[in-house]
């Protein structure tokens, strides 16, 4: 017993001798700090560093040969269409779809794709707005519409109700509304004669966006019209054109309304800071439209397939220009992408009299359809023609289908609808 007391006397003095008497002992001290080359040397261990490269090799390759995966079977055309359109874009189609030109030159893939954003559109179940939701879901985007149905109907969107990117909102945009979003496409308005002499144009809804959009601090694109030029004077119409407006005249509701909603944006943007971008619309056809809103392509379609006669006010020699809707959705898309304020006019620079359009339709609907003229209506614009001169330039954008090539697809909407007895709405 004394010989193991004496030997662990022995063995505390000798840690006692090991450890200096002005420092207090700590086990931190005992630990060696780990060096650069024993980390080198872990990594090395287990061929740690032989499964990192072949991760990265693996990464590599999925992004390098992907873009061939289309072209591994060229005798099958739907493999090459549906990769193709559904991992890329191709961007020489200018900023209407999902990446801009100026930002990614050439193919991009879809992992590498741009952020979604939560976009609101008033009007959205509308004729023109219906068409813009279809584009921004279609691109990824969270769409929330806003329409209170005056003019538009819930047959364009049901399509979309179990899409969950999209929201609808039964509400009059004349009252505030609290959303947080990042783009607001202002199309809330009637536009077609019948509907906005009934209900004339306010600007109150117009304020109402615009102060969403300051204090959430979105980009705000409202729609104004080519009809702020009133009976033009100058012949194409540009944007620097300050127009020939009656103030006081039957249209004057929807005109002044129009050019009112373009002054208060401007005085968001320069005031409040408010990111705007101004669009002219010029006239517009398609499928959705109302089947009797008092526009001249809708009148004489949906006049011929009731086999009644195509009413021309006047004499018929008054001129305007018709794009189809698509190109004027892509026009939209371009300028809230873009980094240009406006305002732009979109619109086809095609130029038709009344009496060359009713031939139009009735070599596309009926070679039998008749025409009836009927006093001219007051304030009635003389010559309408965009000069696109500036969209071209600056948004890379024009339209591509011709009156000829559209008519026959609105042609086909009508004739279901009006067969199938939907006498309903559309904007």
């Amino acid at each position: 017993m004394m010989k193991q007391l004496h030997k662990q006397t022995s063995v505390n003095q000798r840690r006692d001798e090991e450890i200096p008497t002005s420092q207090s002992y700590s086990p931190k001290m005992l630990k060696h700090p780990r060096s650069l080359p024993r980390s080198i040397n872990y990594l090395f261990k287990e061929q740690r560093l032989l499964f990192i490269l072949v991760g990265i090799l693996i990464g590599s390759t999925f992004f390098i040969f992907q873009p061939t995966l289309s072209r591994l079977n060229p005798s099958d055309p739907t493999t090459h269409s549906s990769l193709s359109s559904s991992i890329y874009h191709d961007s020489s189609s200018g900023s209407s779809g999902f990446f801009s030109k100026r930002t990614f030159p050439g193919r991009v893939p879809a992992g590498i794709g741009r952020k979604s954003l939560r976009i609101v559109v008033t009007g959205g179940a509308g004729f023109v707005g219906s068409h813009l939701v279809d584009k921004l879901i279609s691109r990824g985007d969270e769409v929330i519409v806003i329409d209170n149905f005056f003019t538009g109907r819930k047959e364009n969107l049901v399509h979309l109700f179990r899409n969950p990117r999209f929201e609808l909102i039964r509400h009059d945009v004349v009252e505030p509304i609290l959303l947080e979003v990042d783009q607001i496409y202002h199309l809330a308005c009637p536009a077609s004669p019948v509907h906005y002499k009934y209900n004339p144009t306010n600007v109150m809804g117009t304020l109402n966006m615009l102060g969403l959009a300051k204090r959430v601090g979105a980009r705000f694109l409202p729609t104004s019209t080519s009809e702020v030029y009133g009976d033009p004077l100058e012949h194409p119409q540009k944007e620097t054109y300050w127009g020939n407006v009656n103030p006081i005249g039957e249209r004057s509701c929807y005109d002044e309304g129009k050019r009112t909603a373009e002054t208060l944006t401007m005085d968001y943007h320069r005031g409040a800071d408010v990111e705007v971008r101004i669009a002219r619309i010029f006239n517009t056809y398609g499928p959705r439209m109302c089947l009797d809103d008092g526009r001249v392509v809708s009148n004489f379609v949906a006049q011929v397939i009731r086999k009644q006669p195509m009413t021309v006010y006047g004499d018929g020699k008054q001129t305007r220009s018709f794009q189809y809707v698509s190109d004027l959705v892509d026009g939209l898309v371009a300028l809230m992408e873009g980094e240009h304020v406006g305002p732009f006019n979109l619109g086809n620079p095609g130029e038709f009299t009344m009496l060359e359009l009713a031939e139009v339709v009735k070599e596309t609907v009926d070679s039998s359809a008749t025409i009836e003229f009927k006093p001219n209506t007051a304030d009635d614009p003389h010559k309408r023609k965009p000069d696109i001169s500036k969209a071209k330039e600056l948004l890379n954008w024009e339209p591509r289908i011709s009156l000829r090539e559209g008519l026959p697809l609105m042609v086909n909407d009508f004739r279901n609808r009006i067969l199938n007895g939907d006498e309903g709405k559309g904007l």
